[in-house]
């Protein structure tokens, strides 16, 4: 059973604010907000009423909130219950992941892990998301975290974390210069693209897409490096929605009111098949 969206829109309930929901969550308020209309689609009804300034509970809300917290109890003491009478393992696993996925996605599966089984011992490497495929191929690395390419290589599994929407940024001066003119922005801003990876590949097809011929400016590996160079006006880049939404300098930058969307990027947990039958992967690939 996923109860992600449940518990989401209990914190919503909680708070009635996306910003500070969002944030409990580990969310963006964008990724919040799209996880709150799936849910509401699901149940056909609507269950907040929102605006520039307030969020409030319709009536069906108040009484689907009455509910999902007993839900959630119960469920939880089903999963504690189960948990109690299942064997504790032990050894090492070694994980890896970029510094955003770290605090953001998997603080959630290790806080719930942890309390399953005490006695894995979590090693932790961080980098280049780029990176992270090879890393399990070569047997560096158990699990990984990064975005699902758009071919998978053979004998790699993959399981979908959450989608985060690729956003164009610029430093806010030069965001202001494409708003007055797009078309010299362009000709005038260097292009600050990763090494390798799919967020490169996905920037490149929108320049052909919409024939533009971009300065390339520098190559760098790690999103939150892109982040860095563009708030100090080095060019406007390209990154994942929750990379920035995580970002310390998130307020130096704005993202591009961009009408062709650059894509997305669908972020989750990759191992070896043969590795899952291995229990300790096994079960913290079922943690998520």
């Amino acid at each position: 059973m996923d109860d992600k969206a449940l518990k989401q829109f209990v914190t919503l309930a909680e708070v009635l604010h996306f910003g500070k929901a969002a944030e409990r969550c580990h969310l963006s308020a964008s990724a919040l907000s799209r996880s709150i209309q799936a849910l509401e689609e699901e149940l056909g009804t609507r269950l907040f009423v929102r605006d520039n300034r307030h969020v409030s509970l319709t009536r069906e809300g108040k009484v689907f909130w009455q509910q999902a917290q007993p839900l959630l109890n119960q469920w939880q003491q089903v999963k504690d219950s189960v948990g109690k009478q299942s064997r504790e393992l032990a050894g090492e696993l070694k994980i890896y992941c970029s510094v955003t996925a770290s605090y953001s996605f998997l603080y959630d599966i290790l806080h719930e892990f942890r309390k399953r089984q005490p006695n894995i011992e979590i090693k932790l490497s961080t980098g280049d998301p780029a990176l992270a495929i090879n890393r399990v191929r070569e047997g560096l690395e158990d699990i990984a975290i990064s975005a699902r390419p758009e071919k998978l290589p053979r004998g790699v599994n993959f399981t979908r974390i959450q989608t985060t929407p690729l956003l164009m940024i610029a430093e806010r001066e030069a965001a202001q210069l494409y708003l007055r003119n797009a078309r010299h922005f362009w000709q005038a801003t260097p292009i600050i693209l990763p090494m390798e990876g799919l967020a490169r590949d996905k920037t490149l097809a929108w320049f052909e897409r919409n024939r533009l011929d971009p300065n390339i400016y520098a190559r760098v590996a790690g999103n939150e490096a892109i982040v860095s160079m563009v708030s100090l006006g080095f060019g406007a880049g390209v990154v994942p929605e929750i990379v920035l939404a995580n970002s310390p300098l998130k307020d130096r930058v704005s993202a591009l009111p961009i009408s062709n969307a650059v894509g997305d990027f669908d972020v989750g947990l990759f191992a070896l098949s043969k590795r899952l039958k291995d229990p300790l992967v096994q079960e913290f690939w079922q943690s998520q």
